[in-house]
């Protein structure tokens, strides 16, 4: 089943994604959206590492994910695809400025059609003020539309807060 996981930063998101990853008894591939462009960032990515089970194939891959998931979706196996912000921060900030609609589309295209469990962690943003910056807020928009249309897609989306997960669209 595909699932949408939804959170404010260390909402518990990702530690929840990864239990439910455990728990589902399937080959496991993390699919690592994240490129480390600074010291903070390799820390917090050292960190997500440590509490993985190393068994777990990890796929680094920081733009052409819907090309991905088609490769690697398959009925035997887990994919958690961590994180949807950081991948849609690497392509609005990509030097082709066709590399975001491109990437989108064809991830929402690939998800219809992938076999097993696609599991997709995001960062809950719109919940704030409007940034003041075009870049933040095209950010804050696009974020929105992207987990909308994902939501639309799968059968189940949760919403993580202080830890707990709780169900916003429980599977039929």
């Amino acid at each position: 089943m595909h699932t949408l996981i939804l959170g404010g930063a260390r909402s518990g998101k990702s530690r929840h994604a990864e239990l439910l990853a455990q728990q589902s008894g399937a080959e496991v591939r993390y699919i690592a959206t994240c490129v480390p462009g600074d010291a903070e960032m390799a820390e917090r990515v050292a960190h997500h590492r440590a509490r993985r089970p190393a068994e777990w194939a990890v796929i680094e891959e920081p733009i052409a994910l819907g090309s991905l998931l088609r490769r690697e979706a398959d009925t035997t196996r887990f994919l958690l695809v961590d994180c949807l912000t950081l991948w849609l921060s690497n392509l609005l900030c990509h030097r082709d400025p066709h590399c975001f609609a491109r990437e989108r589309q064809s991830l929402l295209d690939a998800l219809s059609t992938l076999p097993g469990t696609v599991l997709f962690v995001s960062n809950e943003v719109g919940q704030g003020i409007v940034p003041m910056g075009e870049l933040s807020r095209r950010f804050v928009d696009e974020a929105g539309r992207l987990h909308q249309d994902i939501a639309a897609c799968v059968p189940r989306v949760i919403f993580t807060i202080a830890g707990i997960a709780v169900p916003v669209k429980p599977p039929r």
